[in-house]
């Protein structure tokens, strides 16, 4: 039997998002009647057929793929340029919960968390690493209480061939108040200057998918020019 994980973070106007992200704004700027109405059905019986809604989302808001154009500047690819086959992939998770708030995950951290679920990276798994974050991720906590991937550990998946991770956590680094303190800034995320690897953010629902032996569909919006673009991230697993 095949179960389907929602890996995804709801989106609204409440939510949580990066420090000096914005949260989405969600308008309904015509209703099911005026809709109606304004296309001339309604005098004919049809007072009620669709709504619209205007939505103002940043690109970096919710579950989504950052792009290496996020790092490299305009002329490197957006989300419309991550090839196809590296968001249907065998997912991989490995668990760091037991990690320090603001801790670094490292290359040896990545191989003890590999032996713990008896496993070997191939090309293009999909790595997800779980910090629990996403169990607060209502919460401002959520900002501030996970651990988070170092450049050393980022390049040495990219070694085995992984093209694609992800995170529960509102960033693949360690949080900013730990950025800050022990002088690491986004060593991870900038790794994208050099290598072609691109991450996933604010996943959810790890604990719902087994270790491995599962598929993961994490296709990004087609959005042309943006830095990142929404992800309805799906595990697929077969019980």
């Amino acid at each position: 039997m095949t179960r389907l994980v929602d890996l995804s973070m709801p989106v609204h106007r409440d939510m949580m998002t990066f420090p000096r992200i914005l949260p989405p704004t969600m308008l309904m700027y015509e209703t099911w009647e005026e809709f109606a109405e304004r296309i001339g059905a309604a005098e004919y019986g049809a007072t009620w057929l669709t709504a619209s809604y205007l939505i103002i989302q940043g690109d970096h808001v919710g579950t989504h793929c950052d792009a290496v154009k996020h790092l490299r500047g305009p002329d490197a690819p957006g989300p419309e340029g991550i090839p196809l086959e590296y968001c249907f992939s065998d997912g991989v998770v490995l668990d760091f919960r037991h990690k320090e708030y603001g801790g670094r995950i490292f290359p040896e951290d990545i191989d003890a968390a590999l032996d713990k679920i008896g496993y070997q990276v191939k090309e293009r798994d999909i790595v997800l690493i779980q910090t629990g974050a996403s169990a607060y991720n209502d919460q401002q906590r959520y900002l501030t209480d996970h651990c988070g991937m170092t450049a050393e550990a980022t390049r040495y998946l990219i070694s085995k061939g992984v093209r694609l991770m992800g995170i529960d956590a509102v960033t693949f680094d360690p949080p900013v108040w730990a950025m800050f303190e022990q002088r690491h800034f986004w060593e991870a995320h900038r790794v994208m200057l050099d290598d072609d690897y691109w991450h996933l953010e604010n996943l959810a629902n790890l604990d719902q998918l087994p270790p491995h032996g599962f598929k993961l569909s994490v296709f990004p919006i087609k959005w042309m020019g943006t830095t990142a673009a929404p992800v309805r991230a799906v595990g697929i697993v077969d019980d």
